[in-house]
């Protein structure tokens, strides 16, 4: 199976390293989370391309320079990973769905919170 692991999906997040972060998509990535409206102001959810994908990003971990996340369960598909996890920031659950080109990165990734 190609992509990235959850272990080391957490890890990257947990490091606050936005570009090991980051290195797990695609340049065309299409990112989907209703949090994102609060930094991008797109009540779409949606956010498209790396280069905004970075700039989400970085301003998220900016915000919340605690943040963590635990490792509940990982579940593999056809091409893709689903990833259950904590969310320090939330205190609740989240599960991240990760869809992967043939080349293992991200191609599209959505955010489902508790």
């Amino acid at each position: 199976m190609t992509g990235v692991s959850g272990d080391e999906w957490i890890a990257a997040w947990n490091s606050h390293d936005l570009e090991r972060i980051l290195s797990h998509y695609a340049e065309d990535v299409v990112f989907h989370s209703p949090a994102s409206t609060r930094i991008t102001g797109d009540v779409s959810g949606r956010v498209v391309g790396k280069p905004a994908l970075r700039a989400y990003w970085g301003e998220a971990l900016r915000r919340a320079p605690d943040l963590t996340f635990t490792k509940l369960k990982e579940f593999r598909g056809a091409g893709g990973l689903a990833i259950h996890y904590l969310s320090s920031r939330t205190g609740g659950e989240v599960v991240e769905v990760l869809r992967f080109g043939a080349d293992g990165l991200a191609v599209e990734a959505s955010a489902y919170y508790e």
